[in-house]
This record gives C-alpha cells, structure tokens and sequence, in this order.
C-alpha cells in the first residue's frame, strides 16, 4: 500500500487570512467555540445569568457614583439605561479583547501538537462571548419597557454595530494574542489595559459632553477608538436620544478595518514561530 506523507511548512514573506482554510476547519471551530461556551457555565449555580448580572451590577455602581454623586449628564436619559446599553457592547469587547489575548498561551498544549489554522484559537473566545451579548442585549428591551421608550427604525442598524464591534474585538485579539505568546508582559497587562479603555470611551458620559469640552475636530478625530461609534450607534439606535451618529460610525468601520486587517498580516507573520516560542 502506498503512503502518501504530507509535510507543512511555513510560507515565507507576509501572508494573508486564508478563509478557504478555516471554512474546511469550521467543524473545529464550532466544537471549541461549543467548549468554551460550556466550560464558562459548567457547574454554576446561576448559568447563563451571570450574562446579565455582570453589566447590572455595574449599571447599579455607575449610576450610584456617575449618576448621584458624580452628576454627569445623561442626554435626558435615565442614566441607568443611558449606562446600560453602553455596558453591552463594551463588556463584550472588553471580555474578548482580554480572553482572546491569553488564548494562545492558554492552547500550547493543543496547537504544538496538531496543526489546523492558529487563527481559530483567539477567534473562539470572540464567538463564544456573543452568546453573553445577546443575553445582556435582550434586557435592554425590558428597561426600554420599564422606562417607556420606544424603540425606532435605527434598531435595524444594530447588526452593523455589532458587526464593527466583533471586528475590533477580531483585530485587537489577533495583534494581542500573537504579541502575548512572544512577550508575556503582555498578558499582565491586558486588565489594566482594558480598563484603561473604558475610562476612555463614552461609557459612563456621553459624547456630547466631549465635543463641548473639547470642540467638533476634536470628537471627529475621537472616533478613530472604534467603540466610541459602536456604543454611541447602540444609544441612537435603541434609546433614540440623538440621531445616529453616521460620522463616528464611518471614522468606527475605518478604523476597525485597518485594526483587523493589520492584526490579521501580522499574526499570520508570526504564526510560523508560535510552536518554536510557546
């Protein structure tokens, strides 16, 4: 019988994203995104709750301290919901960002020994957190209910939103995690580095407050930070207390683009020596 032996190596030069490639491994990836979701939950008392509890809960301290004693404005919104629906997006990103950044230093195990596409690893963690998303996502609907607001045609511009959200989350996760497997300081850092970049978009303040301060060049140039489009869109579109904000959304999709599409060439770059400094 005849043996065919297949051997892989490393292309040289700078290589792109090979989508043919991680569709022929898409089983792979259902299974660990499937892993992932269950090991979260597995033997916990509340379950899926803790989608939710984490965003109230911080909901209930921003409103305390932001809210009453801070006094920042709201646009004319309850502030709960006004941080609430800030909180959604942001904890999703904010939970990919971090998980996805220690997934290859956490996988060792798996890809030094087997080879399939390195990109499923940090790309798990960043599907697997959709699924808190659109839990946390669906009470929105409730506070909306609860604070009679009703819901506008902009809802339907949340799929794009949450589409520049998952490809921020997607291009931070690739650079990150590549540069966490070669520099491990990396991994220490990311907590400080997330919260670092809350303070730093519109969560607990709107943007309207910003271009007061500061002036309309200043807010344009502000919305390079991908979130800062993606959580003001999310205000818009659910609790309609501006009208979208188009041009932080477009300044969202450049920025998001390049991030993804850098983080994609250089974790390609640096997927040949994964195995060699793991």
């Amino acid at each position: 019988m005849n043996r065919r032996t297949k051997i892989i190596q490393p292309k040289s030069g700078w290589q792109g994203i090979n989508f043919q490639e991680l569709y022929n491994y898409k089983d792979l990836l259902y299974f660990m995104v499937l892993r992932e979701v269950t090991v979260l939950y597995k033997q916990t008392i509340l379950g899926f709750s803790w989608a939710i509890i984490r965003p109230v809960v911080s909901m209930l301290i921003f409103s305390i301290v932001f809210g009453k004693l801070a006094q920042i404005p709201s646009d004319g919104i309850p502030y709960p919901i006004f941080s609430y629906v800030a909180l959604v997006p942001w904890i999703y990103f904010s939970t990919a960002m971090t998980k996805s950044t220690q997934s290859l230093i956490g996988s060792t195990n798996i890809f030094t020994k087997v080879y399939f596409p390195r990109l499923i690893i940090p790309l798990t963690p960043i599907i697997a957190g959709l699924v808190d998303f659109i839990i946390a996502l669906s009470l929105t609907l409730v506070m909306m209910f609860y604070y009679e607001i009703s819901i506008s045609l902009n809802v339907l511009w949340i799929p794009l939103l949450t589409l520049i959200m998952i490809l921020t989350s997607v291009g931070i996760g690739m650079w990150l995690s590549a540069l966490a497997l070669q520099y491990r300081d990396v991994r220490h850092a990311i907590q400080f580095i997330a919260q670092l970049l809350m303070y730093a978009a519109p969560v607990v303040w709107p943007i309207s407050l910003i271009t007061e301060k500061f002036g309309e060049t200043f807010s344009f140039w502000y919305g390079l930070y991908p979130m800062v489009g993606v959580i003001e869109g999310f205000r818009s579109s659910l609790l309609g207390i501006n009208p979208m904000p188009w041009t932080l959304i477009m300044m969202a999709t450049i920025s998001s683009l390049i991030i993804s599409f850098t983080g994609a060439l250089y974790f390609k770059n640096k997927e040949k020596i994964f195995s060699d400094i793991a």
